[in-house]
């Protein structure tokens, strides 16, 4: 490990003529004078980036430096098993003695060096450090200095974040500054690597008309900035690519700094946020950074209210698909009160805590503690990340290094994101993919999320691609899509999907009207589809085909209808229905012969006064859902009423019923696991060599969505079928939460066991 510690740091200073000095030499000479060890922890093979699975963070405040009892730190980071830390270095203030003009000292640090001293003792206790920047806004001393610096708006206002000033990514700042901090830093403390959780500037909602900007747009699209947002612009949408182009251009800029001054190993990966939805408001291409990340630092501190503990597992596995699943995804788990309101400096009820941990190892995230201030009033948080960290540490070969088994894969697209979502993400893109996610959780289905660059990819994998509502697929996609189906794959489809291109303007049919058999018919003189939803559900339903409450128990009349035929299985488990909620609204569409209606639209009526909530009209021949089977094998679901849409929303057994109905037939009732038994529970499958991985996630509890939690109810028992891969042998079950082994009965490639009761989670090792 590297032992670079306070006096050689202080040697090494005086024994050069200057600070200039020490910045201008190569980092290949810097590292021989100073003979630091090579940036690869325990001597082994692997950078230390691929074996790092256990993290910790004191964010540190400005007040920190004079209570930051480093001793009983490192007493807890022994005690949580922690393999890294993340420690605040430089960007806005500094917490070390640096020399880089108007890079200002932190209030309260004095004549310490405190970033030295933590990262001196983390070394020699054999961790690996991060240098945390934080490095998008800086003071008015700062700001009179360079002036043009620093973003503003079209009437050369600057745009200010309470008393700072917001730095533009354009600028000297990030081509010159912050390059210069990352520098010193690396020279004189060797740090592991960098993170910055800031680091992509202004958000989509600002747009910057320095000169740095006007001239880097002018001369990349021969275009002058656009004056306001406008998503039927070109030049509006060139100015989105040109924003996440330039943070990919800074992500290669720090990794050369860090790199050239640290050594091959000091790599700069930034922070990334979890949604979507918060990757483009930050201009940050996912899938382009994890092709050039070797880690991927996850700023994710907690859940929501909409979406669960289940969100981050998803998470996982989604950036996992895109960064490679023999990489490490390590997440800021808070363990203070991280949602509104915030309390920065009280504890989170340790089953909140607990279950946000679990759900994201079950997604294969490693986890990192994060607390803010050195010093805590409220010291329950201490507690929080002990147990599960220490179990990971005991089990850690099973939670890397491993790869999915699922044959359902989820399809998303930061491109559909950011041009069909555009200003309203929650409505068309987080609401569909959420209603589908959560009912396959339900339904007890472990899934993949798939990117759609990445079909093809996944496609010997997966039997089943769902696409909720991806309004915008590129002609590439379309035709990665096609060749699924035409190869037997089975497609599940919703809303608005493939009615946009690359860009974000409609096409005059669907994109892939012709294997589903559904096409779009115009809706006004322009060509473009009337919005359906304004934020809120509709007083509408669906009409199950074909109708049969003239054979079920209850009041009759004269005119119902006439049982024709069979209910398809689609439809089974609502016998006693012939409507079903639905919520949206929906428009004719023309269906091709061969394709078969399963669901019709009740348009909307009165619900107040209930004196009036009467169907003014009964029934319509506008589809619902439209479905199709090929004689390759193929199943196809065009969910023109988008319940995944209403799901997401509404969270109606109806429509979560109705949803896993489709995917299984889709699917062909074709699983790799199965699990019966009460409750609601997340279901991840993975395999290794030699052996396959079952995570179950207790969900069960009132409190699943609504925050905090604070009582684990366990639930149990559960009866599971995993289907064996061929290298499998199958004949033995060990528990790593339980801690011991349990039957199995084993028949031809599946195995069957027993689990008796979950509390927060169980992991289930087959060998």
């Amino acid at each position: 490990m590297n032992n670079w510690n306070q006096s050689s740091r202080r040697h090494f200073i005086k024994s050069t003529a200057s600070a200039a000095m020490l910045l201008s030499m190569p980092g290949t000479e810097l590292i021989a004078a100073v003979n630091a060890a090579p940036n690869s922890p325990n001597g082994n093979d692997l950078p230390w980036y691929k074996k790092i699975t256990r993290w910790g963070q004191v964010n540190i405040t400005e007040q920190d430096p004079q209570q930051y009892d480093i001793a009983w730190w490192r007493k807890y980071w022994k005690r949580t098993a922690t393999q890294g830390i993340i420690v605040n270095a430089g960007g806005i203030v500094a917490y070390y003695p640096t020399q880089i003009p108007l890079h200002k000292k932190a209030e309260y640090l004095g004549g310490r060096d405190l970033f030295g001293e933590i990262c001196g003792a983390a070394h020699e206790d054999g961790l690996v450090v991060f240098a945390r920047m934080d490095s998008n806004r800086a003071g008015e001393d700062f700001y009179k200095a360079h002036p043009d610096w620093f973003a503003v708006n079209a009437e050369a206002t600057p745009y200010r974040a309470d008393d700072l000033y917001i730095s533009c990514v354009n600028s000297p700042y990030y081509n010159e500054h912050i390059p210069a901090i990352l520098k010193e830093i690396a020279i004189l403390y060797r740090p592991e690597g960098f993170t910055d959780n800031s680091w992509s500037g202004l958000g989509r909602d600002q747009m910057c008309y320095c000169n740095y900007c006007q001239k880097s747009f002018h001369d990349k699209t021969g275009y002058d900035l656009p004056r306001r947002k406008n998503w039927n612009d070109k030049i509006y949408k060139k100015w989105i690519n040109w924003n996440y182009q330039r943070r990919l251009e800074l992500w290669d800029l720090n990794n050369r700094t860090t790199k050239s001054a640290g050594g091959e190993h000091c790599i700069w990966s930034g922070m990334n946020s979890g949604p979507i939805s918060g990757q483009s408001n930050s201009f940050r291409d996912f899938k382009a950074i994890a092709q050039k990340a070797d880690i991927i630092m996850l700023d994710d501190q907690a859940r929501s209210e909409n979406g669960g503990f289940m969100h981050n597992s998803e998470t996982g596995k989604l950036i996992y698909g895109i960064l490679g699943w023999d990489k490490l995804v390590p997440e800021s788990m808070a363990m203070y009160q991280a949602h509104k309101p915030w309390f920065r400096l009280a504890s989170k009820p340790v089953p909140e805590a607990r279950m946000w941990m679990v759900e994201g190892i079950a997604g294969g995230i490693q986890p990192w503690w994060h607390m803010i201030s050195a010093y805590h009033e409220d010291r329950r948080m201490y507690h929080n990340p002990e147990e599960v960290f220490n179990w990971h540490k005991a089990n850690e070969a099973y939670l890397i290094n491993r790869k999915p088994v699922t044959n359902i894969g989820v399809v998303w697209s930061q491109l559909n994101t950011d041009f069909y979502g555009q200003d309203n993400t929650e409505e068309k893109v987080e609401l569909p993919w959420r209603g589908i996610s959560q009912a396959l959780i339900r339904a007890r289905i472990p899934y993949l999320p798939v990117h759609a660059d990445d079909i093809e990819k996944e496609a010997k994998q997966l039997s089943v691609l769902i696409l909720p509502n991806i309004g915008v697929l590129t002609n590439g996609q379309v035709n990665a899509i096609k060749r699924f189906a035409e190869n037997g794959g089975s497609v599940i489809a919703s809303g608005d999907t493939g009615l946009f291109d690359e860009w974000g303007d409609a096409r005059t049919d669907f994109a892939l009207a012709d294997i589903f058999g559904v096409h779009f018919i115009q809706q006004n003189n322009t060509g473009e589809k009337q919005n359906k939803l304004a934020g809120e559900a509709y007083h509408t339903y669906l009409r199950l085909t074909p109708e049969l409450r003239r054979q079920v128990d209850g009041p009759h009349k004269p005119d119902e209808p006439t049982i024709e035929g069979k209910r398809h299985e689609i439809l089974k488990g609502f016998e006693e229905t012939d409507i079903i909620p639905f919520g949206g609204l929906l428009y004719p569409l023309r269906v091709d012969t061969g394709a078969q209606v399963l669901l019709t639209f009740i348009p909307q009526f009165p619900v107040y006064p209930p004196e009036k909530a009467w169907m003014r009209v009964k029934k319509t021949d506008i589809p619902g859902l439209i479905i199709r089977s090929n004689n390759n094998g193929s199943r196809l679901a065009w969910l023109a009423a988008d319940i995944d849409k209403q799901y997401g929303r509404s969270n109606l057994p109806d429509h979560g019923d109705l949803l896993k109905n489709i995917i299984l037939w889709a699917a062909k009732d074709d699983l790799p696991v199965s699990v019966t038994g009460t409750g609601l529970i997340d279901i991840q499958l993975y395999q290794q060599p030699g052996r396959m991985i079952i995570h179950l996630v207790n969900l069960t509890n009132e409190n699943t969505w609504k925050q905090p939690l604070d009582e684990l109810i366990p639930v149990g028992p559960f009866d599971i079928r995993v289907k064996l891969a061929a290298e499998v042998p199958g004949n033995t079950v060990k528990l790593l939460v339980g801690n011991k082994t349990i039957p199995l009965t084993k028949k031809k490639h599946e195995c069957y066991f027993q689990l008796t009761s979950i509390l927060d989670h169980e992991v289930a090792v087959i060998e």
